[in-house]
């Protein structure tokens, strides 16, 4: 079996797939993996009545057409389905089913020319990684990519331990349809945009809602009528020019860290004509396990917790990588402690667009055109970062929770 690639790529969702195009496009020889059955399925296993909010001229991956028309927006089960297309039509080498459960260096390397690189990549002998495999197998790489999402770990608050045992809880991530539902009232906890889905679908179904938490604002747009969707390019656009080495870039990532996207679709009217009763955030649990909200115990059968998400990097063994809250260290994902491992679809990466659709492909294009050249780098030491030079907020601490996005 095959073990020794140039680049691998932990990850085949759109940040992987996409990365992995313009690494082929180099004649690099290269190795997606990715823990689900199927390409496409991160996006398959999300509720069933989601749809993207990235038009379909952002929402397409580099050399082909997604096939919808120009003014729509796919489902997640046609973009799940479209990234199956996408890996199958550019012979992407995806090996599906497999987790990666540790990533190290390869103390047993004693050259580069071992991998069979070929003298064009020019990679030091300090270079190759060992990312070893939940099925035994390991494998060896000169470069690492990591593509695996930001929303990975459920985030609840501490006092979800402590509702009643009869109320069944549920988190947006595991959330499929509203059969999942108890017969009785639906409390819905996070108010962005999966949980204004969730609770519109949950009154659709006939539950008395409740939705507790901050109103994020929400776009005027009517993004789903044609004049909408073309003010939305004019606000994709705004999201690509606030970058990280601008001013301007670095005060819009600062106010957005710790709070929800803007509603995209859904706006108060919508609610309230479903009959949804909107309140704040929950302030306790009383003595008979129900949530307070303002002092008020709410009765509820069901409590969706639609309260972010976060990526998983426990399986990275490398020194220097991570910050004190667990987030990347880099440089438009290159990460400085360790040349030749890289990030894509990190918050903020490069631009307040870099988790989504429409600002992933130029994050991709970076990491491939220069993954090579950073892995002849010699190591340094976070503290001396480039993206701490940068200024990004992320290096004060606190790591964001993420809501929806479209990574």
């Amino acid at each position: 079996m095959d073990t020794a690639f140039e680049t691998v790529i932990v990850g085949a969702g759109a940040a992987g797939l996409t990365t992995a195009k313009h690494l082929i496009d180099q004649g690099r020889r290269i190795l997606l993996v990715d823990d689900h059955a199927r390409v496409g399925d991160v996006w398959r296993e999300r509720y069933r009545s989601l749809r993207l909010f990235t038009p379909r001229r952002y929402a397409e991956l580099p050399g082909l057409r997604l096939d919808i028309g120009f003014f729509e927006y796919p489902t997640a089960t046609q973009f799940g389905d479209y990234l199956e297309r996408y890996a199958a039509r550019f012979a992407l080498p995806v090996r599906s089913g497999v987790r990666v459960v540790r990533l190290e260096r390869d103390a047993g390397a004693r050259d580069a020319g071992s991998l069979g690189e070929g003298p064009r990549s020019g990679v030091s002998p300090t270079g190759p990684f060992r990312v070893e495999l939940d099925d035994g197998t390991a494998l060896r790489a000169t470069t690492v990519v990591v593509a695996t999402g930001n929303h990975r770990i459920a985030v609840r608050p501490g006092l979800a331990e402590r509702l009643a045992p009869s109320i069944r809880q549920l988190h947006s991530l595991d959330y499929l349809g509203p059969e999942q539902l108890a017969d009785g009232p639906v409390l819905v906890v996070g108010a962005g945009n999966s949980g204004t889905d969730l609770a519109l679908e949950a009154a659709a179904a006939g539950h008395r809602v409740v939705l507790a938490g901050r109103h994020p604002g929400h776009v005027p747009a009517d993004i789903d009528r044609p004049i909408g969707n073309l003010v939305a390019g004019l606000f994709i656009g705004r999201m690509r020019r606030a970058t990280a080495d601008t001013e301007r870039g670095r005060r819009m990532w600062q106010a957005a860290r710790g709070h929800g996207v803007m509603l995209v679709r859904n706006t108060p009217r919508d609610l309230e004509r479903a009959g949804i009763v909107r309140l704040g955030r929950i302030d306790d649990v009383d003595a008979a396990g129900r949530p307070v909200i303002d002092g008020t115990a709410i009765e509820a059968a069901t409590v969706v917790w639609c309260t972010g998400s976060r990526p998983d990097f426990g399986w990275i063994r490398l020194g220097g990588v991570l910050d004190g809250d667990g987030w990347p260290v880099h440089a438009r994902g290159l990460v400085g402690a360790q040349p030749g491992l890289a990030f894509v679809g990190l918050p903020f990466q490069y631009s307040m667009a870099s988790p989504t659709l429409m600002g992933m492909d130029r994050d991709a294009r970076y990491v491939a055109e220069h993954l090579f050249d950073h892995a002849t780098e010699s190591p340094e030491a976070p503290s001396n970062s480039p993206r701490a030079k940068l200024g990004d907020p992320q290096d004060a601490g606190h790591g964001p929770t993420l809501t929806r996005s479209e990574a």
